[in-house]
C-alpha cells in the first residue's frame, strides 16, 4: 500500500504507520480480521478486531480509489490534457472529493450553456476576462461579434456562461464553499403534494424545521431524508447568496488586482450566475450527502453494537427445551427440542380465547413436559405472550425448569427462508418459527446467524443507510462474535461454521459432509482431510474451532496449533505433560511467560496462551438470568403516569432506548430521560436485553406511544 494511504489511515485511527502497514500486508496475504487481531498481536501492536476491521475498510476504500485514479488518468490522457503536474496532483489524492474536483473540468458532460458559447466562438473573450487581460470587456467583445452573435451583450453573456462553468469546476472554489455550507442550516418544508399521504403525520416535526448541518443528530437527518424520498418534505441548505457570491469572487481574484470596475462587474455577474445555477445545487447535494455519510456511520455503529450484544446474549445452554410461539385465534405452537436443538415433537394448544381450551391445554403441556424431559421453557414475546406466561404458571414444571421470554424478531423471516426449508423440509412455517424461538434460548448466537441482521429489530434507519457499508459492518460483527466465542467443530451447523475465520459457505458445507461421512473429528489436524481446505484456510480457522474430549486437550482451547510446541516446552520445563497444564491454574502460575518470548511470538501472545491454559475454551458470554413483568399490566390502558415497572431493553438508538414492559407496544426512554444530566449516548448507559426499572411519564393512547424514564 502507498505511503500516502498508510499515513492517512494511521492518522485517522491514531495508530503508528507500521501497524497499518503490517495489517495491509497481512490482508494481501489472505489473513482474516479475527486471525490477525487474535494471533498476530505483535504485528498489529495489540489492535482489537474492530480496529483491524477499520484498517481493512480503508484498505478496500483505497484499492477502489487506485482503480478510479487509473480511469481518471486514462480519460484525461485520451483528451490530450494530461500534464506531469496534473498526474502528480491526481496520484497524491487521498480524499475522493478532491480527486473528483480535479477531474471535473475534464469529465465528459452533456451540452451546456458554456458549450453553446464555445461553439459560437466566445471562448477567447472568456479567456481575456478569466486571465484579466482586458480592462474594457465591452470593447473586447466587439471583436467576437458575428452573424450568430449580433450584440455586444450577447457576446458578454456567452463569455460569462463559460466563466461560470469554469468557476463551478475550480477545486479550490468548490472546497471553500463546502467549508462554508457545512456550517449553514439544513431546512425542510412540507411539500404541497404530501397532503394526501397517510404517512405524512409521522414527520410533522420536520414540516418547518431548520438546524445547523454540523450539529443535526444522525436520526433527525435520516428521518428527513426518508421523508424527502417519500415526497413528504423538500430539503435544502439555507445558504447566504451574497456571502457565497463574494467568496467565489474573492477566491477567484485572490492575489490578482482588478484593472477596472467594468471587468469586476462582469466577473461578479459570472460569479452570481455560477453560484445560483451551478454551485449552489451541486454543493448543497454534496454537503447533505456528506452529512448523510456521517449519519450512516453513526447509525451503523449503533446497529453493530446492538447486534453484538444480541448475538452474545446469555445462552441457557444444552437443555431439553419446550418452545412456545404464542397466539390467540390460531393457538400456541409448541415444539419440544432435545439438548442439541433437534425437533422431537410439535403440536398446537388453544388455552386462550376464542377457544379457551384451558384444561385440555394444561393436560397436553403436562404430558409433553414429562415425556420429553423438558428442562427449560421458551415463550416468544409476540401476541399473547403475557397470557401464555400466566398459563404456564398453572403448570407443574419439573424440578429446576424455568420459563423464559424470548424475542421473536426475525423468527417469521427465518421460518419462511431457504435455510429453514432445508433444515425442516417436512414442517410448516409455524413449526419452524417455534423451533427458532427454542434454539434462541439455548444458544442465541448459533440460531441468529441464520437470519439477516436487518430483520432482528435492533437497528436505526437500517434501510436508509449505505447498504454496502451496513453489510460490511454487520458481517464483521457476526464474524467477530462467532470467533470470540469459538465453535464446536462436531456440533456446529454449516451456517455457524461459515462465519469462522477462513472458512466461508463452501468450506462449511464440505466440513459438514466430511463429518457426516466420517463421524466426529478427533483432532484439529483432521481438518486438513476436508476437501479444498488447504494450509491457509487451516491456519486461519483452526484456533477458533473447538474439539471437546478429543485426542489433544489443546484442541478444545483457543491456543493455535502453531503454538502447541510452546505449550509442550512449558510443560516439559515444569516436568509435566501438556494435558496436565490444561485447566490447572496452580501449575500455570509457575510459568514465566518472558522465558518463551521469541522472534515470532512476543509477550502478548505468550500471555494469551497462558490465560487460555488456565481457562481453556472459556465462553465470554454471561449466564442467563430470569425476569418477570409486572403482574397487573396487560394493556396500554392499564398504564398510569408515575407507575414504576420492570422492563427489558429491546433496542438502542442515538435518540433513546426502547423497553418492553410486557405489552405489545414498547416504551421509549428518550436520551433526556436516562437519569443523567443533559443528553447522553444511550449505548454507553444501557445494553441490549438489560433488565431495567422504568417509570411512566406519558401515555398516548391514540398513537399507542409510551414515554418512560430510566430509574436509578
Amino acid at each position: 500500500m502507498k505511503d500516502i494511504y498508510v499515513d492517512f489511515i494511521a492518522e485517522k485511527l491514531s495508530r503508528k504507520p507500521w501497524q497499518i502497514e503490517n495489517c495491509a500486508v497481512m490482508f494481501e496475504d489472505g489473513n482474516t480480521i479475527p486471525f490477525i487481531s487474535r494471533y498476530r498481536k505483535e504485528k498489529t501492536g495489540g489492535m482489537d478486531d474492530s480496529e483491524v476491521a477499520e484498517v481493512k475498510h480503508w484498505c478496500d476504500v483505497f484499492d477502489e480509489m487506485e482503480k478510479r485514479k487509473g480511469t481518471v488518468l486514462e480519460n484525461i490522457e485520451r483528451s490530450g490534457a494530461l500534464t506531469p503536474e496534473l498526474r502528480n496532483r491526481i496520484l497524491s489524492c487521498v480524499i475522493s472529493t478532491e480527486l473528483e474536483d480535479i477531474y471535473l473540468p475534464y469529465k465528459p458532460k452533456r451540452r451546456t450553456r458554456a458549450t453553446v458559447a464555445k461553439e459560437l466562438g466566445l471562448e477567447g473573450l472568456a479567456d481575456l476576462m478569466w486571465e484579466i487581460r482586458t480592462r474594457d470587456p465591452e470593447k473586447s467583445a466587439v471583436s467576437y461579434l458575428s452573424d450568430k452573435v449580433l450584440q455586444v451583450e450577447d457576446a458578454l453573456s456567452g463569455a460569462r456562461d463559460i466563466i461560470a462553468e469554469r468557476l463551478s469546476e475550480t477545486a479550490s472554489i468548490r472546497e471553500g464553499l463546502r467549508a462554508v455550507y457545512r456550517h449553514y442550516r439544513i431546512v425542510s418544508q412540507r411539500t404541497k403534494g404530501s397532503a394526501d399521504n397517510p404517512d405524512a403525520d409521522k414527520y410533522r416535526t420536520y414540516f418547518n424545521f431548520s438546524m445547523p448541518l454540523d450539529r443535526i443528530p444522525s436520526h433527525n437527518l435520516l428521518a428527513m431524508l426518508r421523508a424527502e424520498k417519500e415526497g413528504i418534505l423538500s430539503i435544502g441548505i439555507d445558504a447566504d447568496e451574497q456571502r457565497c457570491t463574494k467568496k467565489i469572487y474573492s477566491d477567484f481574484a485572490k492575489g490578482r488586482p482588478m484593472p477596472s470596475e467594468e471587468l469586476r462587474r462582469e466577473l461578479l455577474l459570472a460569479c452570481e450566475d455560477s453560484w445560483d445555477r451551478l454551485l449552489d445545487p451541486s454543493i448543497t447535494n454534496e454537503v447533505i450527502k456528506e452529512a448523510k455519510a456521517k449519519a450512516d456511520v453513526e447509525s451503523i455503529k449503533v446497529f453493530g453494537e446492538n447486534l453484538r450484544q444480541l448475538l452474545l446474549g446469555a445462552p441457557v445452554g444444552q437443555k431439553r427445551t419446550m418452545a412456545i410461539d404464542p397466539g390467540f385465534r390460531n393457538g400456541c405452537k409448541i415444539a419440544c427440542l432435545d439438548e442439541q436443538g433437534n425437533l422431537l415433537h410439535h403440536e398446537i394448544i388453544f388455552p386462550h380465547p376464542p377457544q379457551n381450551e384451558k384444561v385440555k391445554s394444561l393436560v397436553s403441556v403436562q404430558e409433553m413436559l414429562e415425556k420429553y424431559g423438558i428442562q427449560a421453557v421458551a415463550i416468544g414475546n409476540g401476541t399473547a405472550s403475557r397470557e401464555t406466561e400466566e398459563f404456564m404458571r398453572k403448570v407443574m414444571l419439573p424440578q429446576g425448569c424455568k420459563v423464559w421470554t424470548v424475542s421473536e424478531d426475525g423468527a417469521s423471516i427465518y421460518s419462511a427462508s431457504e435455510v429453514a426449508r432445508k433444515e425442516f423440509p417436512n414442517e410448516d412455517v409455524t413449526v419452524r418459527g417455534a423451533v427458532s424461538i427454542g434454539r434462541r434460548l439455548m444458544d442465541p448466537l448459533s440460531e441468529l446467524v441464520k437470519i439477516d441482521p436487518k430483520n432482528l429489530g435492533v437497528g436505526q434507519y437500517q434501510h436508509d443507510v449505505d447498504q454496502t457499508l451496513l453489510r460490511e459492518k454487520l458481517d464483521n460483527t457476526v464474524e467477530s462474535c462467532v470467533n470470540a466465542v469459538g465453535v464446536n467443530l462436531n456440533t456446529a451447523s454449516a451456517y455457524l461454521l461459515a462465519y469462522v475465520s477462513g472458512i466461508g459457505p463452501s468450506l462449511s458445507e464440505n466440513i459438514i459432509a466430511y463429518r457426516t461421512a466420517n463421524g466426529e473429528f478427533r483432532s484439529r489436524a483432521e481438518l486438513k482431510k476436508v476437501p479444498r481446505l488447504g494450509d491457509k484456510a487451516y491456519e486461519q480457522c483452526a484456533g477458533f474451532l473447538r474439539i471437546i474430549g478429543g485426542d489433544n486437550p489443546l484442541d478444545g482451547s483457543a491456543v493455535h496449533p502453531e503454538s502447541y510446541g510452546i505449550v509442550e516446552k512449558m510443560a516439559k520445563d515444569l516436568g509435566v505433560t501438556a494435558r496436565d497444564l490444561v485447566g490447572n491454574a496452580e501449575l500455570c502460575s509457575k510459568i514465566d511467560a518472558a522465558q518463551y518470548v521469541s522472534a515470532d511470538k512476543g509477550l502478548p501472545t505468550i500471555n494469551d496462551i497462558v490465560s487460555e491454559l488456565i481457562k481453556p475454551g472459556l465462553d465470554p458470554r454471561e449466564s442467563a438470568s430470569e425476569f418477570s413483568f409486572a403482574d397487573d399490566i396487560h394493556d396500554i390502558s392499564d398504564l398510569k403516569t408515575g407507575m414504576e415497572l420492570p422492563g427489558i431493553v429491546t433496542n438502542i438508538t442515538n435518540f433513546g432506548a426502547f423497553v418492553d414492559v410486557g405489552l405489545h407496544e414498547n416504551g421509549l426512554i428518550h436520551v433526556s430521560q436516562m437519569g443523567v444530566r443533559g443528553l447522553c449516548d444511550p449505548t454507553k448507559v444501557l445494553k441490549l436485553h438489560q433488565h431495567v426499572k422504568v417509570s411512566v411519564i406519558d401515555v398516548d393512547l391514540q398513537r399507542n406511544r409510551i414515554a418512560l424514564r430510566l430509574m436509578r
